[in-house]
């Protein structure tokens, strides 16, 4: 089992930069696959990123590719979503995700995770 915890949101100007962070505890952080996803008022819970056990491998969705980057570092138990060029529509509240998994492809889908944080807020005024 793993326990999440987000950090890292805040109000920032259209344009600015944010890095969320994602500190796991329990065992074995090295054998979840990641995942950051992101839900709006009034909309449902949206793809933003994965990456696999290793790193290896990572995805993300259409609207933030090219701005945003995940990443993780196993030996500390963290995972990071570093988001530039902010727009006003990326306002949401941001979660973390993880599942136990050794394969070599990433997890778009939210049903496929387990494990949850309790979300982190990011606000981006035009």
């Amino acid at each position: 089992q793993v326990q999440l915890v987000e950090s890292g949101g805040g109000l920032v100007q259209a344009g600015g930069s944010l890095r969320l962070s994602c500190a796991a505890s329990g065992r074995a952080f090295s054998t979840y696959a990641m995942g950051w996803f992101r839900q709006a008022p009034g909309k449902e819970r949206e793809f933003v990123a994965a990456i696999t056990w290793s790193g290896a491998s990572t995805g993300y969705a259409d609207s933030v590719k090219g701005r945003f980057t995940i990443s993780r570092d196993n030996a500390k138990n963290a995972m990071y979503l570093q988001m530039n060029s902010l727009k006003p529509e990326d306002t949401a509240v941001y979660y973390c995700a993880a599942v136990r998994s050794l394969g070599s492809s990433y997890r778009r889908d939210h049903k496929m995770y387990d494990y949850w944080g309790q979300g982190t807020q990011v606000t981006v005024s035009s």
